[in-house]
């Protein structure tokens, strides 16, 4: 009898082994080790900012150490192939819809499958973007930028974060709505792309509000015109691309977490309901929400894993319009 009990408990030690860490672990007891967040943007631009924040707050919560880890690239490939390939049951990533709405579409080939390798955990917040100019550029609203545009084509330029990136497509769309030919210009990342259209080397890029509010009240840049249905409180003399007769250029980005298809849903559900709490505590919210032009979404499980699909179907034709391909 010694030697079946034993036995048993042999097999079961070494079945215990073969699975992840979180595998073992109750949601109650997550985590048990330091959380490493991956944020699939560089340092420095607003989601990186945001999700600074945002990994106080929890560590905090869970009395655990969360780390940062900046692994921006190619529209967010890096970051993601990081994650779906982490087996360490302690390791998230955050990032914006264009990992699994808009990547499947543009790339031929992605080293992740956008659907079947990742927990959607929760969309945290969204934002509309502004379309801004270096100083330098002789138009000062959207109708002038069309008028100088139309007059010279492909003499100017917008910066991106990558082909299938918001600005990427928003420009797009205006550009084909509005018959008139500006030059694409990829950059690594929001602050790259900044910094080049503040020089004058590019004409035009894309930004949320809090990444860029210094900028434009000290004239480093100029504002266009704004997505999104409603003009920001900050800038009220800036319309939107619905009023001015372009509904159709869309450039609104959420933020999500995400975690390695592995994870339990049981640790899943804890963690949206934590970073829920984080998003609704009146201090992170004004200073890191409302105060930087974003509103909490707090969408989780099924929800969000909805809200993905719907918007993976809707960016096809969006990607297709754009032109945008990767092999």
């Amino acid at each position: 009898m010694k030697r079946n009990v034993l036995k048993v408990s042999t097999v079961c030690v070494l079945a215990a082994l073969a699975f992840p860490t979180w595998a073992q672990s109750p949601a109650a007891a997550w985590p048990t080790q330091t959380v490493r967040l991956v944020v699939a943007y560089p340092a420095g631009g607003g989601v990186d900012v945001f999700a600074r924040a945002t990994a106080q707050s929890l560590a905090a919560i869970w009395k655990t150490p969360v780390v940062v880890e900046n692994r921006p690239g190619a529209n967010t490939l890096v970051g993601a192939e990081a994650v779906a390939r982490a087996t360490d049951g302690h390791t998230l990533l955050i990032t914006t819809d264009s990992t699994h709405t808009v990547n499947p579409h543009l790339y031929s080939k992605l080293p992740y499958d956008a659907t079947k390798d990742f927990v959607p955990i929760t969309m945290m917040v969204s934002f509309d973007q502004m379309l801004v100019a270096t100083p330098k550029l002789p138009a000062n609203n959207l109708a002038e930028l069309i008028k100088l545009a139309k007059a010279e084509p492909n003499k100017y330029s917008y910066a991106s974060f990558g082909s299938g990136s918001q600005p990427h497509l928003a420009t797009e769309m205006l550009k084909r709505k509005a018959g008139i030919e500006i030059l694409h210009v990829p950059y690594r990342g929001l602050p790259q792309a900044l910094n080049a259209v503040m020089s004058g080397e590019i004409a035009l890029t894309w930004s949320g509000i809090a990444s860029i509010q210094q900028q434009l009240d000290t004239n480093l840049l100029k504002p266009i015109a704004q997505a999104g249905n409603h003009r920001l409180p900050e800038y009220p003399n800036v319309p939107t691309f619905a009023e001015l007769g372009y509904p159709e250029v869309d450039a609104n980005v959420w933020v999500g977490l995400f975690a390695p298809a592995a994870m339990p849903a049981a640790v899943a559900a804890k963690i949206h309901e934590d970073v829920k709490t984080v998003l609704n505590t009146p201090d992170f919210k004004a200073s890191h929400v409302t105060a930087r032009g974003f509103e909490v979404r707090a969408l989780g499980g099924k929800a969000f894993s909805d809200a993905i699909a719907a918007q993976l179907t809707s960016r096809a034709e969006l990607v297709r319009l754009s032109g945008g391909k990767v092999e």
